[in-house]
């Protein structure tokens, strides 16, 4: 008698393949009819349809009528992740530390940031975040499922074995990343480069949806880090370390950079200059939003200027090298984008050797980075729902 068990299998695999493909589209576009989940997916109305009841009936999905729909005949339901599937997310910075909850779909229910008296030592960030989920009870108390804890760490990460190899500006070198967190929170923790991090973001529910070649840069109290995606795909590295743009050179006799050289973007594009010429003492990027959204004074105008100038230098080496179609900036380079984006845009593409480069702003603002955050604590249930 012939075992049957390799065409079970083959059958099961294929089914999980289903089940991720449409969990994950629905994840990623947002509300969507059954009708159009059956034209995306390729496969035919009756399988859709049973996709979605499995994926309903495990909580994943929930499905509606449609709303003022006027054609005749029945209208096909509309499809929507189910935000009470949710992550913690954590971003420990300089000068800050944010912690959100955040829900299937991108979905923010909730999130705090707690500004912090000087560097926060790895144990510090932990302790406050704890304090913070606490505070966050009643988003908590709202959802019906949280999988685990996802970390947006300004520095290099080692993602694999949960360990951060530096974070320069916070001091914290060769040490276990996601094991205090996740004992401290009860959950199961992952970690990844911030800047990384807000690049995906992007990528799938911001400003880059749909781009196949785009340049990402984000300005924090940290510095700037940058996340790069080519042909659809993100450029990660041997080692998983790539998208450091913060440390291209600017300017030959610039400031002192961490890393040893002197005049890195990341040295001469600081927050804390910004701030410190408006004579504003914390807020974050927040805090600088207000400041270029009035009139700025001839001090914050002048440094906006001389920032925008010395990105501009690094951002036309970036299009050389990487012939991206798209620059997303996030953080406080949104900030400057926003101050004066056309004059930003009109010198890399008259600088740089294609030119014909589109520049945006980060769509997901403050909550960019613990989306980020959330996207790695779904991916092992987007592929195995």
């Amino acid at each position: 008698m012939r075992s049957t068990s390799g065409s079970m299998n083959g059958s099961e695999g294929l089914r999980n393949h289903n089940l991720s493909q449409l969990l994950t589209m629905v994840h990623r576009s947002g509300p969507i009819s059954r009708s159009e989940l059956t034209r995306r997916s390729g496969l035919n109305r009756s399988t859709v349809g049973a996709l979605v009841s499995t994926l309903a009936g495990r909580r994943l999905l929930q499905e509606t009528e449609p709303v003022g729909v006027g054609r005749v005949g029945r209208p096909s339901p509309i499809v929507r992740a189910n935000p009470g599937i949710a992550a913690i997310a954590v971003h420990p910075d300089i000068d800050a530390l944010t912690v959100g909850v955040v829900g299937l779909g991108g979905h923010v229910h909730g999130r705090l940031r707690r500004e912090t008296d000087g560097l926060p030592t790895l144990e510090d960030s932990v302790r406050l975040s704890r304090e913070l989920v606490a505070e966050l009870h009643p988003h908590l108390a709202s959802v019906e499922r949280v999988l685990g804890v996802g970390i947006a760490l300004p520095g290099l990460v080692n993602a694999g074995a949960g360990r951060v190899l530096i974070a320069p500006h916070l001091g914290w070198r060769d040490a276990d990343l996601t094991s205090p967190f996740g004992e401290a929170l009860g959950l199961p923790a992952v970690a990844a480069n911030d800047a990384a991090l807000g690049s995906l973001a992007e990528s799938i529910f911001g400003a880059a949806v749909g781009a196949q070649d785009t340049l990402y840069l984000n300005g924090s109290a940290s510095g700037i880090g940058g996340g790069i995606v080519a042909g659809g795909a993100p450029l990660s590295g041997a080692r998983g370390y790539a998208g450091e743009l913060g440390h291209t050179l600017v300017r030959t006799d610039g400031s002192r950079c961490h890393c040893g050289r002197s005049g890195c973007l990341d040295a001469e594009v600081r927050l804390e200059r910004l701030l410190d010429a408006a004579g504003v003492t914390g807020g974050g990027v927040e805090a600088l939003e207000a400041v270029l959204a009035t009139d700025p004074g001839p001090a914050v105008r002048a440094e906006a200027e001389r920032q925008l100038s010395l990105l501009s230098v690094a951002l036309v080496d970036c299009v050389n090298i990487f012939d991206p179609a798209l620059i997303v900036l996030g953080g406080f380079l949104a900030s400057l984008f926003e101050y004066d984006g056309a004059r930003l845009t009109e010198h890399v593409n008259a600088a740089s050797l294609g030119g014909g480069v589109m520049v945006r702003r980060a769509a997901l603002g403050p909550e960019l980075l613990l989306v980020g955050a959330a996207e790695i604590v779904f991916e092992p249930l987007l592929a195995s729902p």
